[in-house]
């Protein structure tokens, strides 16, 4: 017998755990997940959009427009900055992080200043944005290198049967 042949590429096994890790956000808008792996292939650090620790998610508006305080943006915390945080607690030089979407210039202060040398992202969509222009000039002046994931599958279904497993 000879071995499976459809299995699925590192990017596409770290960029999957990035968007399961995504499941865990409670933004009704926006789900992002961000996964850290280091030069050995191994995952060191994952987080998601979320309040931080300590911070209720019922007491916390989930808004997207308004006056500034009644909605999101002054609390959460981005995915790639909660798997900095949440790392496993090592030194981040030289490790990759996947991203669900290509990180804001906030975040990318954060990678930079943790030594993260790429970014692998699956979706630019703001692209245009003065944040996301910041955050590209940012990550090139310090030399991170950044490229949006090839995949060989658009799908992975994921099932919680016994009898599948």
């Amino acid at each position: 017998m000879n071995k499976r042949q459809d299995y699925i590429s590192w990017d596409e096994y770290f960029m999957g755990v990035a968007l399961l890790s995504a499941k865990r956000s409670k933004d009704p808008s926006t789900q992002v997940g961000a996964c850290i792996v280091n030069q050995k292939n191994k995952i060191v650090g994952a987080g998601y959009n979320g309040l931080p620790i300590g911070c209720d998610d019922d007491d916390f508006p989930w808004e997207k427009t308004g006056d500034f305080l009644q909605t999101k943006y002054p609390y959460v915390c981005h995915a790639e900055l909660n798997a900095i945080l949440n790392n496993i607690g090592m030194d981040l030089h030289g490790c990759k992080i996947y991203t669900a979407l290509f990180p804001c210039n906030e975040c990318s202060k954060a990678i930079i200043q943790s030594g993260i040398k790429e970014v692998i992202y699956l979706s630019d969509k703001y692209e245009g944005n003065d944040v996301f222009k910041a955050s590209r000039i940012m990550l090139e002046k310090a030399g991170v290198q950044t490229r949006k994931v090839k995949v060989n599958t658009s799908k992975i279904l994921l099932s919680f049967d016994e009898g599948e497993v």
